[in-house]
C-alpha cells in the first residue's frame, strides 16, 4: 500500500523535490516487482517441489510395501509411556508382538504397534515394510506432496514479497538519512544569521 501511496508525488506540483520523484519510482519498481516477481518465484519453487515431492512419492511406494501381520499376544504399554493418563495419537494404537511375511517371502516376528483396540491373538491389522521386511513409515501419498507444494510456493511469493519490500525500506530510509544530512548542512550555514535582520549588509 505504500508503494500505491508513493505514487502521488508524480503528480505536477512545485514543492515536488527531485527525492520525492526518486522515492516515487522506487515504490512503483517496488510494486512491480511484487505484482511479477513474487508469483514468478512461487510458481517456479512450487513446480520444483512438485516435481521432487512426487518423484519422492513414486519411490517410497516402490520402495514400501504393505503386508499382514498377525497378533501373537499384546504387550504391555511402552516403558516410554511414563504417564498412563496422556492421550495422544498413539494411544489409539496397541502394542502387540506379530508375526509377518517380508516381500522377498521371509518370516519376521516383533513388537509392532496395532491400530486395534482390543487385540486377540490371530487378529490381522496392516503394516508398512521395505522389501526385506523391516518396518517403515507409510509412504507418502500425492495429494499431501501436492499440498506441501503449493505451500511451499506460497511461502516462497509471500517472502519475495516481503524482501522487495524491505529493500523498497532499506532504499527510502537510505534516501531520507541523505535528505536530512544535507538539511543540517544547510541549517549549518545559516544557523548563526537566522533571524537577524540585516544580518551580511
Amino acid at each position: 500500500m505504500r508503494a500505491i501511496s508513493g505514487l502521488w508525488r508524480w503528480r505536477r506540483n512545485p514543492l515536488c523535490r527531485a527525492t520525492d520523484l526518486a522515492e516515487a519510482w522506487v515504490a512503483l519498481a517496488a510494486l512491480m516487482l511484487i505484482l511479477l516477481a513474487a508469483p514468478v518465484a512461487g510458481s517456479l519453487v512450487g513446480r520444483t517441489a512438485e516435481d521432487a515431492l512426487q518423484r519422492s512419492v513414486r519411490e517410497q511406494h516402490e520402495a514400501r510395501h504393505l503386508v499382514t501381520a498377525t497378533v501373537v499376544r499384546k504387550l504391555d504399554r511402552s516403558p516410554l509411556d511414563a504417564d498412563p493418563e496422556t492421550s495422544s495419537g498413539r494411544d489409539l494404537r496397541t502394542r502387540v508382538l506379530a508375526d509377518w511375511t517380508a516381500p522377498d517371502g521371509t518370516p519376521h516376528q516383533g513388537p509392532v504397534l496395532a491400530s486395534l483396540k482390543d487385540p486377540r491373538q490371530g487378529d490381522e491389522f496392516r503394516i508398512w515394510t521395505d522389501r526385506q521386511g523391516r518396518m517403515v513409515a507409510r509412504p507418502l501419498d500425492s495429494a499431501t506432496a501436492s499440498t506441501h507444494a503449493v505451500l511451499a510456493g506460497f511461502g516462497t511469493a509471500l517472502a519475495t514479497g516481503g524482501l522487495i519490500e524491505a529493500g523498497r525500506r532499506l532504499i527510502v530510509w537510505r534516501m531520507v538519512r541523505r535528505r536530512y544530512a544535507r538539511w543540517d548542512r544547510a541549517w549549518d550555514k545559516a544557523g548563526p544569521d537566522w533571524g537577524r535582520t540585516g544580518t551580511g549588509s
